[in-house]
């Protein structure tokens, strides 16, 4: 009896974490750049990619942050459905981050080899994250490791 309990409890508790569960992204235009050169281990043409891709995520988001900043100073905030008309802007502009964000990481994980991606989706698993959903257009670049197969 307290087995089927003890069963449905935990059936629960993954349909709900499953379900909450959080984007695994790499965040590339953040301060963690070291750490994902060495855990992918990527090669020069992938760093390169990697900081190009950086610099237009760090122009893009700068300009949506002051975006923030003048809807802030400018928008009215006197009454509560102005106030509810910033937050909805608001949203709006920090949803458009993430997607630039997500952009970015799509984009690193479209150069992965095989190894590399597998990677990524044991790292993502592991930390009970969703990978992120590559459009079928962007696949991760299936080629040879760069370092040199004994076989």
């Amino acid at each position: 009896m307290y087995y089927k309990i003890y069963v449905s409890v935990l059936l629960l508790l993954f349909v709900f974490y499953g379900g909450n569960a959080q984007d695994c992204t790499l965040n590339i235009g953040g301060e963690n750049t070291k750490t994902l050169i060495s855990v992918f281990q990527l090669n020069k043409a992938q760093i390169n990619q990697m900081q190009a891709w950086s610099a237009e995520l760090q122009i893009e988001t700068k300009g949506l942050e002051d975006a923030i900043e003048k809807l802030f100073a400018e928008h009215p905030q006197s009454t509560q459905e102005e106030l509810a008309t910033l937050a909805d802007k608001y949203k709006a502009i920090q949803q458009k981050i993430v997607n630039a964000s997500k952009n970015a990481d799509k984009n690193l994980l479209s150069v992965f080899n095989e190894r590399q991606y597998d990677r990524y989706l044991a790292l993502c698993y592991d930390a009970i994250r969703t990978p992120i959903e590559i459009n079928t257009t962007v696949v991760p670049d299936i080629q040879k490791d760069s370092v040199v197969d004994p076989e």
